[in-house]
Formats: C-alpha cells, structure tokens, sequence
C-alpha cells in the first residue's frame, strides 16, 4: 500500500497534522494507498512556496516554458501505462475504454499549451496622437488556486495546469478527495520533467478545509474550479 505526502516546493513533505485518509478502490473496496489529510496550515506552506516560485517563472521565456510543457507530455507518455492503471484503481474508470484515453488526452493537452502559447501576443492599439504608439503585452496573473473533481482525475488537472505551465503562473493545486492518488502520480510526472520547484504544489484533503482555504487565500489571485453548482456558487 501506498503510503503518499504532500507536494510542496518541489518537495515531498508530511502535512501539519499527520492525519491521514484512505484512497479505496471503488470496484472491490480495497485500501490502495494512505494520504495526508492537508490543512489551512499546509495551504498556507503552498501558497508561500508558489508566491516564491512566481517571481521568476513568470519572467521566464516564453518558449522555455513552452519547452517544458513538451517535457511535461513526454513524460506522462512514457509512464502513460501506469498512470491509465492508477486511474483504474483509483476513480474506477475501464483501463482499455477509458483510463488509456484519458492519459493520452492529457498528454495531448501539454503538447497544446506549449503550441498555443507561442501565439498569445500583445496587441498594439490606434490612438488619437499621431505620434504615440500604444503596445499591449501578456503577463502571468500570479498564484492560481486550483480545485479540480473526481469523474477527469488526470486530465481536467490539464485543462488548467497545462496553460499555467505555459503563461508562467503558479498554481496551489486541490484535488478531490477521492480520487487524490491520481493527483499524485500526476505531481510524479512534474518533477520528473523538471518543473521548477513551487510552481505547482498539491495538498490533498478535504475540500471544504483545504479547497476552501485556497480559494480564500489572501496569497492566491485567481481560482481555477470544476465542481458541484453550489460549491461553485459559495
């Protein structure tokens, strides 16, 4: 049984309490991993971290990020068999009609990101002065406080991490609770292709403590979320 820590800083850590949840597998039952049970205190670990990250992979060039969005796919290719089975074990979905599809849709979804970004420009815009020249240019926002649900375990996560790897933001990333160990092997595969440390950090645990506590952090400046009509609304 797996036994799996926090993500924080580009470093595996304990959470601030020790208290733990299980990952169960949802066809036979059986515990397939221990979690760490995150809380504001942990929240507060990420959003620091990602606050520090920020200040120079937002300043990092373009095509640099780009370049490691294409890491990023090549690395969850290469494991793409092991994270189709995690996705099984865990959320429960078929390995041969859906966990390999799901993967190789994310895979795609990194390869996307580092295309399109290459094309997000600035504008440069008419006024009334003949001798002014108004240019406008992108810029990463800053810290994302990212919530996503159970039924796309690997790839709705891409649907935001992928475009914040390319725009240079940093993302605080909130998994739900039972499909976490998807999460994780996901957070594998980003250090393993080299994401800086502190540009994405996972806490899992409950969300209404530590999805809650991200979303209302004074230290995040955006929110990402796929979820239920009433949590959306509070």
């Amino acid at each position: 049984m797996r036994r799996c820590d926090l993500y924080i800083g580009g470093q595996w850590v304990p959470n601030d309490s020790g208290e733990t949840f299980e990952a169960t597998n949802p066809a036979t039952g059986e515990t397939i991993a221990l979690l760490r049970k995150g809380s504001p205190a942990d929240i507060d670990r990420a959003v620091v971290a990602a606050t520090q990250s920020a200040r120079t992979f937002g300043r990092m060039p373009v095509w640099e990020r780009a370049a490691l969005c294409e890491r990023v796919a090549d690395v969850l290719e290469a494991r793409s068999e092991d994270v189709a089975r995690v996705i099984s074990l865990d959320q429960g979905k078929p390995l041969h009609s859906e966990a390999r599809a799901e993967v190789a849709v994310a895979v795609q979804g990194y390869r996307e990101a580092a295309a399109h970004v290459k094309h997000l420009c600035g504008e440069t815009i008419p006024v009334a002065d003949p001798s002014k020249r108004v240019m406008t240019i992108r810029q990463a926002r800053g810290v994302y406080a990212v919530v996503t649900p159970w039924n796309f375990p690997v790839n709705i996560p891409t649907e935001y991490l992928a475009p914040a790897l390319a725009t240079g933001n940093t993302v605080v990333w909130v998994p739900a609770p039972t499909t976490s160990l998807c999460a994780v092997v996901l957070a594998e595969v980003f250090d393993e292709a080299g994401v800086p440390p502190g540009v994405i950090n996972l806490v899992t645990g409950e969300g209404a403590v530590v999805g809650d506590a991200a979303v209302a952090h004074p230290g995040t400046h955006a929110v990402g979320f796929t979820g239920s009509t009433a949590t959306g609304q509070t």
